[in-house]
């Protein structure tokens, strides 16, 4: 399977371009130390995370379990830049994306982080390459990587097909073929086997694992189930703004 690698270096903050580097060996991909986060609801406030501090390395995939409304989705909107923390430092790749503007966290994000999301999110009017062109073009990559990719993922006959033309295991491998498009840092999943069956979906955690590992690029993985968590390097469980314990019981 081909290789692919970064090749700018250091978070810019020009207006036009915020890009993070090749990974620095020995260094997280992700770092979080004291993010806080908290929202107001009504007349109340609402902590969802404090004093959160976490480390992703290269080539691991971290799930995060917890129950619902406990913060694990604002935590990968974070992680993303899609959201700002109250407090803390995010790190990605030893640069803080803490201080960059929206638009810089914009251009950050389409850059560094690839999404696989629970309901695919494929454009329903572009074809399965356009699908994967789209982020690659953002990026000025080099087309093939989309028909590269395709292959990696056991699709490439597919590629002129639209989304509702194909199964929920189909969508699903052309979600992660279109999030690993533009070469990310960094690979975020939120319930990615939720609309799957159980078989499908662990063929889509050995995909995005063996995907992930070739490409050196960290996994980090919201689930609710503990059946997908426990394949993963760690499993962290999120409970009252924090991470309580590093090591979830699986059992």
């Amino acid at each position: 399977m081909c290789q692919w690698h970064q090749t700018a270096s250091h978070v810019t903050t020009s207006p036009w371009r915020a890009t993070i580097t090749a990974m620095e060996p020995d260094q997280p991909v992700v770092s979080l130390r004291g993010v806080d986060r908290s929202y107001r609801e009504g007349d109340r406030t609402r902590v969802v995370l404090h004093g959160l501090d976490l480390d992703v390395q290269p080539g691991e995939w971290v799930a995060l379990v917890g129950r619902s409304g406990c913060g694990k989705s604002t935590l990968l909107n974070l992680i993303s830049g899609i959201d700002r923390p109250d407090s803390g430092d995010i790190r990605v790749n030893g640069s803080s994306i803490t201080r960059l503007t929206e638009r810089e966290r914009t251009l950050f994000r389409r850059r560094n982080i690839g999404f696989v999301y629970q309901f695919f999110n494929l454009i329903p009017t572009l074809t399965v390459v356009e699908n994967l062109l789209l982020p690659i073009e953002l990026n000025r990559l080099d087309h093939a990587r989309a028909y590269e990719l395709l292959a990696a993922v056991g699709l490439e006959d597919r590629h002129a097909s639209f989304p509702d033309r194909l199964s929920g295991g189909e969508q699903q491998r052309v979600a992660i073929a279109r999030a690993l498009a533009h070469d990310p840092l960094l690979l975020l999943a939120d319930e990615p086997t939720g609309n799957l069956d159980s078989t499908t979906g662990d063929q889509m955690l050995r995909l995005m694992e063996s995907l992930a590992r070739t490409t050196r690029r960290a996994l980090l993985m919201v689930t609710h189930s503990y059946d997908v968590a426990r394949q993963a390097d760690r499993v962290l469980t999120l409970e009252n703004g924090r991470i309580v314990n590093k090591q979830a019981e699986t059992d």
